[in-house]
């Protein structure tokens, strides 16, 4: 377990390990489309952030790295094929951080909710523009700055 997580409960542990996965379905999904691109995207930032991320962060993503190509395709395959309804439930999830944030470590919470920010639009701009660069779609404009999460 990280250390940051020992004041949470599991299904709070449950749910900040899930995180990234439900950016990355949010972000790649919110056009109804779940592109090709940006789950290699979502897969390739958190090789990344493995070794790259912010130091209070590194043990967090070195246990999310693990599989995470095969828990993101578990979690698009369990959630609605519908956009909507979809983007629903997970805005809902997402939400709840609200609550477990305040929780953490300050500097952790503040750190954690700036790379989650940082992995969306990572995400939404892997597809659209100029040979699928640097363009945000219309959908995932709305949702790339997470606002359904408070900033710790």
């Amino acid at each position: 377990m990280i250390a940051a997580f020992e004041s949470l409960d599991q299904e709070d542990r449950d749910l900040m390990y899930r995180v990234p996965f439900l950016v990355a379905v949010l972000i790649s999904g919110a056009d109804d489309h779940i592109d090709r691109a940006e789950i290699n995207k979502a897969v390739s930032i958190s090789k990344l952030k493995k070794s790259n991320a912010r130091k209070s962060l590194l043990d967090y993503y070195g246990v999310i790295n693990v599989d995470f190509e095969d828990k993101l395709k578990v979690l698009i395959q369990s959630l609605p094929g519908d956009a909507q309804k979809r983007n629903e439930l997970i805005i809902e999830e997402l939400a709840s951080l609200n609550r477990i944030l305040p929780k953490l470590n300050r500097a952790f919470a503040v750190d954690f909710h700036a790379s989650i920010t940082e992995l969306a639009k990572k995400i939404a701009q892997a597809s659209g523009g100029v040979l699928g660069y640097m363009a945000v779609g219309y959908e995932e404009s709305k949702l790339i700055d997470l606002d359904m999460i408070k900033s710790p």
